[in-house]
């Protein structure tokens, strides 16, 4: 169940001295110099002369600013790097048969999700791993949009994705931009922000129109933005969880993420049951 990932280093800008990469992460968190030292236990003076070149941390000290700045690992080995450090954390492939537990927990948690759909993704939205109950809503998008690293945002928004089929369109879209804008705001992911740019530039479909599409299902829109799916049956309702590793050491698993649709009404619930029996 578990696909392949590609794992295709991007390629680096020049490495920046570490002083620089702590200052940028800690304003990232809108943190003062005298907050971060108070947060990590360090004074004042000398994240200061860390920050400005004139001192390199020590490998305990950059680990603890980077657990207060809750910077992600891949970027922490960044930092160990660039302070003239080893790499700390591993990146393996899914297949890797060190990460055997944790894809047989990923398989388990998508196959017992069905009838309703589920998905894995990485850090920037592609599709490692799905459950049988995605495969008939991803087959309204165009083919091209299915060949090779299939990313799961790009195809809900691109005009020959599901874009002609998700009824709240505008709403759809609107959370998904707000959840790709929190990620690099927090991430500062250039490849997020490109894609970011990609999805904004997409234009709505024909059938969007000028506003928000509403069902009279009031219950589930006033907590959550459901996801509605023009399909051959009917138009489905979902609403969707996220769920991720809790304690993750490795970079793969601390990227993954599952994506768990759950029916929004009971019409939506029989209509995957059915087809799932069918």
């Amino acid at each position: 169940m578990i696909a392949l990932m590609n794992s295709t280093l991007a390629h680096a800008a020049p490495l920046q001295p570490v002083g620089a990469l702590l200052r940028e992460w800690r304003q990232r968190r809108r943190l003062s110099q005298l907050d971060l030292a108070g947060d990590a236990q360090v004074s004042t003076r000398h994240l200061s002369f860390v920050e400005s070149g004139r001192s390199v941390p020590s490998r305990e000290m950059l680990m603890r600013l980077a657990e207060q700045l809750d910077v992600p690992l891949r970027e922490r080995n960044t930092l160990f790097v660039a302070a003239g450090y080893a790499p700390l954390y591993r990146e393996r492939n899914l297949a890797d048969p060190q990460l055997s537990a944790a894809r047989r927990a990923v398989d388990l948690v998508l196959k017992g999700h069905e009838p309703y759909p589920a998905l894995a993704v990485d850090r920037h939205w592609t599709m490692v791993a799905a459950n049988a109950a995605v495969a008939p809503l991803v087959a309204l998008a165009d083919p091209a949009l299915l060949e090779g690293p299939v990313n799961v945002l790009r195809l809900s928004l691109h005009p020959k994705g599901l874009a002609n089929a998700i009824v709240n369109w505008h709403e759809w879209r609107a959370h998904l931009l707000a959840r790709v804008r929190r990620q690099v705001d927090v991430s500062g992911d250039p490849v997020l922000a490109d894609l970011l740019g990609e999805l904004e530039s997409y234009p709505a479909p024909l059938q969007a129109g000028a506003g928000f599409a509403h069902s009279p299902n009031g219950e589930i829109d006033a907590v959550v933005v459901p996801f509605r799916l023009r399909t051959a049956t009917g138009v489905l309702s979902f609403f969707s969880t996220t769920t991720v590793f809790g304690t993750p050491v490795d970079i793969t698993l601390s990227e993954l993420a599952i994506e768990a649709f759950f029916p929004a009404d009971a019409g939506t619930a029989a209509a995957l049951r059915e087809a799932a029996s069918a």
